[in-house]
């Protein structure tokens, strides 16, 4: 029988990433649209960290169930690591990332500092367990105009200069080998062998 893991999110691409990293390993991932009596959980810490357990949290106090949740995002080094905690929210949690993407590039016109850094923090909580928390970055530079249509949020113009494209432009594949997320991925997979779970 499956494990389940219950993904604090109802991000279609973050559930997508972690469904392609962890059902391959015998887990099934769930997310929030499974349990749509959660209602909102409110994301008011100011680290990355503190999001991620409190949407995790929300899930294990209220099911009495394994839950993890992801808080990631994008800080870019010009804008004093903004959006950062933010991201998803900047300039409006309803407007389209082509849009944010286009504000991002224009505002970096004439910028020479384009260093950028995606941040992903994933949090493990349990009944009865204190929360565990696996946090890791990629480093990557803001891109001269958006290319690639794979990934979603700001991918189309954050470049990773080692393989030469943006992560939009990169197959699954190589971007879980990369990515913020995957290498935090990786820690969670390591530490819920070493758990037992």
């Amino acid at each position: 029988m499956d494990k389940v893991i219950v993904v604090a999110s109802k991000n279609a691409g973050k559930i997508k990433e972690f469904k392609e990293m962890l059902e391959p390993k015998g887990y099934e991932v769930q997310s929030l649209a499974d349990y749509p009596d959660i209602g909102e959980i409110d994301e008011t810490g100011t680290t990355f960290s503190a999001n991620a357990i409190i949407k995790a949290q929300a899930i294990t106090d209220k099911y009495h169930i394994m839950a993890i949740s992801d808080d990631s995002g994008l800080e870019i080094d010009a804008f004093d690591k903004q959006p950062g905690v933010q991201s998803a929210r900047w300039l409006g949690h309803d407007t389209p990332y082509s849009y944010k993407n286009q504000v991002v590039l224009d505002r970096m016109k004439d910028e020479t500092n384009r260093s950028c850094r995606y941040v992903c923090a994933i949090a493990v909580t349990r009944p009865n367990h204190e929360p565990v928390v696996f946090e890791d970055t990629v480093e990557c530079v803001i891109a001269k105009e958006p290319a690639g249509t794979n990934g979603f949020g700001y991918d189309p113009i954050v470049f990773y200069e080692p393989f030469g494209k943006t992560m939009a432009e990169m197959t699954n594949e190589e971007k879980n080998s990369i990515s913020h997320r995957g290498k935090a991925v990786v820690r969670l997979e390591a530490w819920m062998e070493h758990e037992g779970l």
